[in-house]
């Protein structure tokens, strides 16, 4: 196990686009926010039969939770963003030493941020994981080494 020591860089690419062009050619990361993985709690397994304690089991299905991103746009490419959206595909998480984590998902929100003297002006963008390809099929995150 390599534990990874800088976030730097840690990069997302979206699989479609429109006329060509990817999100990965409108869009630069500065900072990434990977999905994360939840449970979703406990069932309540209590019954009148016990006695001191309240019980609980776990449920069975993994949610893969949102992932966003803070990035430098291009402000002439809105309408290649607006076509990005609610468009399933792959999306690959790049990590510094160069492992992927494959997930199916699209582009939720772009909101950009507020622009300031001095400062480049960038957009949160957040992905929304849907666990199935687009033949509706369940399909787990992947690893790559």
């Amino acid at each position: 196990m390599t534990i990874q020591t800088d976030g730097h860089p840690t990069t997302i690419s979206f699989s479609a686009g429109s006329s060509g062009v990817t999100l990965t050619d409108i869009l630069a990361e500065k900072e990434v926010t990977p999905p994360g993985m939840d449970g979703g709690g406990a069932n309540d397994t209590t019954t009148m039969r016990n006695s001191l304690y309240r019980t609980f089991q776990p449920k069975s299905l993994i949610t893969v939770t949102a992932s966003s991103f803070t990035a430098a746009y291009d402000p002439a490419l809105l309408d290649e963003i607006v076509a990005m959206i609610n468009t399933n595909q792959q999306l690959t998480i790049t990590f510094p030493d160069s492992s992927t984590w494959v997930i199916w998902g699209w582009l939720n929100s772009f909101v950009p941020n507020p622009s300031t003297e001095g400062s480049q002006p960038t957009a949160t963008v957040t992905i929304i994981p849907s666990n199935q390809n687009d033949s509706a099929v369940e399909t787990a995150p992947a690893y790559s080494a």
